[in-house]
């Protein structure tokens, strides 16, 4: 994959893990890292995100080919994969470091997530109002090594087994064609 050509978008959308889990399927993505972004702890750890006292979200960067795959279609699979319209949940996971964010890095893809938000608002998409934030990206932190690429790693883990792995399921059958061979 040619270097120069690659951008980043930032996405929190609940557990890490799943999250990766999704992106890193996607053709046109060179890499997944999941981390902790948007709060006031300088390198922080799983334990003090987990407390939800340092304002962080857990959240994924993913290093992708826009000639390959638009940042459209990274929202669109965002939003599908998740539920944007709960404030700091998603599922059982509750807390600030669960919210629904997106964290951008051009004025251009700040315009994109707002213009994609609005239409999904428009033809009424989702039944509530949606909560997902639009943030400028500030310092993006790597989680711990043992969070990086959790689900390949870890796919009979209970919670891998009973939360991400339907989801992947229902990617793979409703976005096959943006998916890796």
């Amino acid at each position: 994959m040619d270097n120069s050509k690659l951008e980043t978008a930032i996405f929190a959308g609940g557990c890490f893990w799943c999250t990766e889990a999704f992106f890193t399927e996607l053709k046109g993505v060179d890499k997944v890292v999941s981390g902790y972004i948007g709060g006031n702890t300088k390198n922080p750890t799983y334990r003090e995100v987990c407390s939800g006292t340092t304002g962080h979200a857990e959240a994924i960067k993913i290093t992708y080919n826009p000639d390959e795959i638009a940042y459209e279609d990274l929202l669109e699979i965002f939003f599908a994969t998740h539920d944007p319209t709960t404030l700091n949940r998603q599922g059982a996971d509750v807390g600030t470091q669960y919210r629904s964010e997106i964290f951008y890095t051009t004025p251009e893809q700040k315009t994109a997530a707002e213009n994609f938000i609005k239409l999904l608002e428009d033809q009424k998409i989702f039944d509530k109002k949606i909560m997902t934030r639009v943030t400028e990206a500030p310092t993006f932190y790597p989680a711990e090594d043992y969070h990086q690429d959790y689900f390949a790693l870890n796919p009979d883990q209970p919670y891998c087994r009973a939360v991400i792995e339907p989801k992947m399921a229902k990617l793979k059958k409703n976005y096959k064609s943006k998916l890796k061979e």
